[in-house]
């Protein structure tokens, strides 16, 4: 039999769910739906970000993402920092859109329509500190607990180091790929990983693996994470 959770506890729990959804789903989707419209050049698929100029899912799901992070109130100032920070920088990432071949240098893009080689580098700074806030706080927020700990929640905290070191790896991997001028489809491959490992490690979070969740007989953590 599992925990009961109150009211409140189910709502972050849907929370969590929610977000860790939104990150898995928004590749695949930003992919069907850019990928149904009219191309503007081979390269439209090299990268989640570059969908921006052919369909609305980036937009559409990166933005409820970010409002959820900025919203959630975690259980410390760390919590909330990194979060809301990560939530901040989430948004920089559609505000400041990416540079793509065939839009010239020089051109008015997003929100604020600054040239397009400055919303690359603005771009840029926000994606890589979106993931290095959310790989924290998957690292060294949700693998918090009490004095002591169910072997279950030994496994989840096992899964929130692999994620969060999971993302930083792929960050690295990123700035490789791009100073060794990998084919552009690399840079997909990785944000995929991106989003999937911060999307996992959120729903183990949320307890949407009932096999990951701790049971009524074993003795809960004080102040359990």
């Amino acid at each position: 039999m599992e925990v009961k959770t109150t009211k409140e506890e189910r709502m972050y729990l849907r929370i969590r769910n929610l977000c860790g959804l939104l990150g898995i789903i928004l590749p695949w989707l930003a992919l069907f739906s850019a990928g149904i419209a009219q191309h503007p050049s081979s390269e439209w698929w090299w990268s989640i970000s570059a969908t921006y100029y052919q369909s609305p899912a980036l937009v559409g799901v990166l933005v409820p993402a970010c409002i959820v992070l900025m919203s959630y109130i975690g259980y410390d100032l760390t919590d909330n920092l990194l979060t809301s920070a990560a939530g901040l920088f989430g948004l920089g990432i559609v505000l400041f859109p990416c540079k793509v071949s065939w839009i010239p240098d020089g051109t008015p893009v997003g929100f604020f329509q600054v040239p397009v080689e400055t919303s690359q580098i603005i771009h840029t700074v926000c994606a890589a500190l979106f993931f290095v806030a959310i790989a924290c706080n998957s690292i060294f927020q949700f693998t918090k607990s009490g004095p002591t700990m169910t072997d279950r929640k030994k496994i989840r905290n096992r899964i929130y180091r692999i994620c969060g070191y999971g993302m930083i790896a792929m960050e690295l991997a990123f700035v490789v790929a791009r100073l060794l001028g990998a084919p552009g489809y690399a840079i997909m491959i990785v944000e995929i990983i991106l989003l999937h490992l911060f999307g996992f490690a959120w729903l183990v979070k949320g307890e949407a693996f009932p096999f990951l969740n701790d049971k009524e007989e074993e003795a809960p953590e004080s102040g359990a994470r």
